[in-house]
């Protein structure tokens, strides 16, 4: 296992909270946002830095009672991490897979 793998195996077994799942894709949404923000206002770009520190610290404290992955992977981890929200669609995807279809009560 090279050390991409091991670091998405370790990220995704530090993130099985559904609630602190949601928490790390509004922390990615506000990582891209801040990049965008670093050519509008640097002060939106603080803005979101801080937020996504306060989103993934306050899921991993208050839900999933661990530490961040990013204590063992520094660096790579932010990596897995905006590609693990890609591949799930920042959510949605979990989110229409679990409601009931239209067609299951007809």
């Amino acid at each position: 296992m090279n050390h991409f793998q091991a670091a998405k195996a370790h990220f995704l077994q530090c993130h099985q909270h559904p609630i602190n799942q949601l928490f790390h894709h509004i922390t990615n949404l506000f990582a891209i946002a801040a990049i965008f923000c670093i050519f509008y206002d640097w002060r939106l770009t603080v803005l979101c830095v801080v937020l996504t520190q306060v989103f993934a610290l306050s899921g991993h404290i208050f839900f999933e009672k661990n530490e961040p992955a990013f204590n063992k992977y520094p660096g790579i981890v932010i990596l897995v991490s905006l590609l693990w929200s890609l591949e799930n669609g920042f959510g949605l995807r979990q989110i229409f897979s679990k409601s009931p279809s239209f067609t299951e009560n007809r």
